[in-house]
């Protein structure tokens, strides 16, 4: 399939143009598709959720990045606390983590995107896997796409 990009590069490259609040909202979008991930695993637990909130809020101007850092490091935590018992559930909160870092470094919304579309692949049937993390690394792509266009 030569001459075709990957998502992944896709994203990289539409990332450098978008603003760091959009970045800090597309992140938390990614990491809440991959909120049920975590939620099989620990369904009482709030930090992965109160990171993505946290992301969306930082993003509106609502709350200052110190809050966010703090519910980055909570849902950080959370991905450690669980590794154990989920591969899928770590990653999920990992990307909710890297959600809320957005609010104090852009770059983390990249990390956000990847560490939710391999928590949805390894939730995935195995010989379905690659699929499912190719279909939502394309939409992460599109997403990203969509809120750049609202801005324009």
């Amino acid at each position: 399939m030569k001459g075709l990009i990957s998502p992944d590069r896709r994203i990289a490259d539409l990332v450098k143009q978008v603003d760091h609040r959009v970045l800090a909202l597309w992140a938390a979008d990614c990491a809440d598709r991959a909120r049920p991930c975590f939620e099989i695993v620990l369904s009482e637990d709030s930090r992965m959720q109160e990171a993505i909130l946290a992301a969306r809020a930082w993003s509106r101007g609502e709350l200052p990045m110190s809050s966010a850092r703090k519910a980055a490091s909570a849902a950080h935590t959370a991905a450690r606390d669980v590794i154990a018992a989920s591969s899928a559930a770590s990653r999920a909160a990992r990307a909710a983590g890297h959600a809320a870092a957005t609010a104090h470094v852009a770059s983390h919304a990249v990390h956000a995107a990847s560490y939710a579309a391999t928590a949805i692949r390894d939730l995935a049937d195995k010989a379905q896997a690659k699929l499912i993390a190719d279909q939502e690394r394309e939409w992460q792509y599109m997403r990203l796409v969509e809120l750049l266009e609202q801005l324009r």
